[in-house]
């Protein structure tokens, strides 16, 4: 296992995952974002459920920068309870591994 992490945050649209791609890169709590358009997201919420289309954000970062970047997610995310999803990165290229710490350090 690797300290390198790949965060899912799910966005009302692309230009609002660039926004934040931005801002969490500039700060360092992420090496690079991938904005992904055209996610259809259907879940629960506050009793109904609901079908949206949605961009989903794909942040590259390292375990020891996971709190502070929720933190900043929340700040930023128009959402009430923002999607937040840190997987564990088992292994690698070990170059890009390398940069992904470099980058948010």
């Amino acid at each position: 296992m690797t300290e390198v992490v790949a965060v899912l945050v799910t966005v009302p649209d692309p230009g609002k995952a660039a926004e934040l791609a931005r801002a969490l890169v500039e700060a360092r709590l992420a090496a690079c974002g991938n904005v992904v358009p055209g996610v259809r997201s259907i879940f629960r919420w506050e009793g109904k459920v609901q079908d949206e289309a949605e961009a989903l954000l794909i942040l590259k970062t390292t375990r020891g920068r996971i709190p502070e970047l929720v933190a900043r997610i929340r700040a930023l995310h128009p959402y009430e309870v923002p999607e937040v999803l840190a997987i564990p990165v088992e292994e690698g290229n070990g170059a890009y591994l390398d940069w992904v710490v470099k980058s948010t350090s």
